[in-house]
């Protein structure tokens, strides 16, 4: 049976294609899934999306399955021994990064309720949906992203540049950014 679904990416393995088909746009109302896109991309700097997606069972099982709160408690020996674990990026300032974050998310989320009361009220509780045609025209950043980027790093967040925000705001649905002519464009702008 042939897959006759346009994508306007995705193709490249089944990997891809998962994150595509299931992920990518679908609008994140859970803390514990948006912690684990903020880690992974911070994580992801300098990097490809594939490399990260590649580690991201070995990232859940080192990173405590993204709970913050053990997280947040990490110590130079758990640093140490993440830095040998091969299974993920050993890059010492991204692995203090996903412990001081932790720490921001947590009084984030003291502070709001939750972090996705926080994060979402940015687009006035909505996901936005973009009408691209063709790759070129979708933006790295906006003035929503710089806002929010702002904001969190107020707040102390680390390995977070509006870069990194806008390619958040793409994975947790903030954004649809799937391009018309892709099936999961209708679908996901269905959703919200």
């Amino acid at each position: 049976m042939t897959d006759k679904h346009k994508r306007c990416w995705g193709n490249e393995n089944k990997l891809a294609l998962d994150y595509h088909d299931k992920e990518w746009g679908v609008p994140v109302y859970n803390d514990k899934i948006q912690f684990e896109f903020l880690v992974l991309e911070s994580a992801q700097a300098g990097l490809s999306w594939m490399t990260v997606l590649r580690k991201r069972e070995n990232y859940r099982k080192a990173f405590d399955n993204f709970n913050p709160e053990k997280i947040a408690a990490y110590d130079e020996k758990k640093i140490v021994r993440l830095l040998q674990n091969s299974g993920i990026i050993r890059n010492r300032k991204k692995i203090e990064a996903a412990i001081g974050n932790a720490l921001s998310f947590m009084k984030i989320q003291r502070e709001y309720g939750s972090f996705c009361n926080y994060f979402w009220n940015f687009s006035g509780g909505k996901p936005i949906t973009n009408r691209w045609k063709k790759f070129s025209e979708i933006p790295v950043t906006t003035e929503l992203s710089d806002t929010i980027t702002k904001d969190m790093k107020k707040r102390g967040f680390k390995f977070l540049g509006s870069t990194i925000m806008y390619a958040h705001m793409q994975g947790v649905g903030m954004v649809n950014d799937h391009l018309v002519s892709c099936f999961r464009h209708g679908e996901i702008e269905n959703m919200s």
